[in-house]
């Protein structure tokens, strides 16, 4: 279950930017493809062709026993080119950018198809000498029959060595895995590396009588060798389900993105966007929006776009509104929070921004004080222009991270009324302020004064 549960969040890491929005081929975002995980072929990154060859991930693993086990997956993407082919009254066929029957369309376009091979299932000690596995994925060709002509599907051989070990560190093993692109010929262009690489390549490891140990939150007994763990081009974390503690689990996720440990995709996503479902409202609507040429241009694209276009239409107005305002509390398990659980919280807490106080250089600053302006550590050119204004302070925030933000408007803003009834305000740390001494609050409330200092 944990495995399967893994597996969602890898789907959207193999797709991450297979395809943007307007998911069409003539859009100049979709020119250049392939951002993530592709592992080159040798000497292809050297000769400004492609990719570095190779990616490596180190993670920790706690085994119960001798009796441990690891299994290692390897996932990529290996490039399908779909080449259009008009056939011709002699019989011939003619390569074309696009082909045309009534309605249907069909362009010349880099596909991708799914490759996973399982590395083995490994006894952690006899990993401690290390292991060479040899991937080999074969090249091949189809041929759909379409009206007026046809698509040729052509994909070319690809292949890799994985090297894994593990070693002892304190109570852990630290077990590393290494893919490196091996492919025999040297790419003599772009397009020839391109279709040499492994896109996408990232790994998922189970383990059996034994726990994958977080190495982005550790517990404490573990940091030190976390910390001695070296990622290349790949960063490992806990996925699926996990461990009550949320520090372990049986399953791990290493992806050529950064991620948090246990990924998991929002429930309320019910089309793979190719985005790791961060936008999907908003990808929802403007897909709604596009004109049926605009539509059909996607459909003949990519059989995966055409199934965007259609999952969108069909969307109904209550899985749509379920896209909309779904706030989470990341300490709840993922519960989503609705109705008043999450306001409860913030009005429980002890903030009151229109009474609050902070002290800056040992003066009272509060709602009403006169302040001028010395934006510095995280000025722009915007704030830069504000250096010496006299602003008046209308709150005092505290987020909850812990650092404090002074809402202020300036004094020879004639529309400072007005920003300050509808609460546009400009912010500033403490220590971008200082006081004038004259101007005193008015305030009658006892605020809860916060020390602030330079940070």
């Amino acid at each position: 279950m944990t495995l399967a549960l893994a597996r969602l969040a890898a789907d959207a890491v193999l797709y991450e930017g297979y395809l943007l929005y307007p998911y069409r081929s003539t859009a100049a975002k979709n020119q250049v493809r392939w951002q993530f995980g592709v592992l080159g072929p040798p000497g292809a990154a050297d000769a400004g062709l492609g990719e570095e060859a190779g990616l490596a991930v180190e993670c920790l693993l706690e085994p119960d026993d001798g009796r441990a086990t690891v299994t290692v997956h390897l996932r990529f993407l290996q490039l399908q080119r779909r080449f259009a082919e008009r056939t011709e009254p002699d019989g011939s066929v003619t390569p074309v950018p696009e082909l045309r029957a009534g309605n249907d369309v069909w362009t010349t376009w880099d596909e991708a198809v799914e490759v996973e091979r399982m590395l083995g299932t490994f006894a952690l000690p006899a990993l401690r000498d290390g292991v060479d596995v040899i991937v080999q994925v074969e090249g091949g060709a189809d041929v759909e029959e379409v009206p007026g002509g046809r698509l040729v599907r052509r994909r070319w051989p690809l292949r890799a060595v994985a090297a894994i070990a593990a070693d002892p560190d304190g109570p852990q093993l630290r077990l590393r895995v290494a893919v490196t692109n091996t492919a025999a010929v040297p790419a003599p262009d772009k397009d020839a590396a391109l279709r040499s690489s492994l896109i996408g390549a990232h790994l998922l490891m189970s383990a059996d009588r034994a726990r994958f140990v977080s190495v982005i939150d550790p517990p404490e007994e573990a940091r030190g060798a976390a910390a001695r763990c070296r990622q290349h081009r790949s960063w490992p974390v806990l996925a699926g389900e996990g461990g009550p503690d949320g520090q372990t689990s049986d399953v791990v996720l290493a992806a050529p993105i950064i991620l948090s440990d246990h990924p998991v995709l929002a429930p309320e996503s019910a089309v793979p966007m190719f985005d790791s479902t961060e936008i999907d409202e908003i990808l929802t609507l403007r897909v709604l929006t596009m004109t049926d040429e605009e539509k059909a241009q996607a459909r003949a694209t990519d059989a995966r776009a055409a199934m965007i276009i259609d999952r969108c239409e069909q969307m109904s107005s209550d899985e749509l509104q379920r896209l909309h305002g779904v706030m989470r509390d990341p300490h709840a398990d993922g519960a989503a929070l609705t109705g008043d659980a999450w306001w409860a919280a913030e009005a429980a807490a002890p903030a009151s921004p229109e009474t609050d106080a902070v002290l800056v250089g040992g003066v009272r600053v509060a709602r009403g004080s006169r302040v001028r302006l010395v934006p510095s550590r995280r000025a722009d050119a915007q704030d830069m222009f504000l250096t010496g204004q006299e602003a008046v302070v209308s709150a005092v925030h505290a987020d909850l991270d812990g650092e404090t933000h002074v809402a202020v408007t300036l004094v020879d803003d004639p529309a400072a009324e007005l920003h300050d009834w509808y609460g546009r305000y400009l912010y500033f740390a403490p220590d971008e302020l200082e006081p004038i001494p004259e101007a005193v609050t008015t305030d009658s409330a006892d605020p809860v004064e916060r020390e602030e200092g330079p940070s």
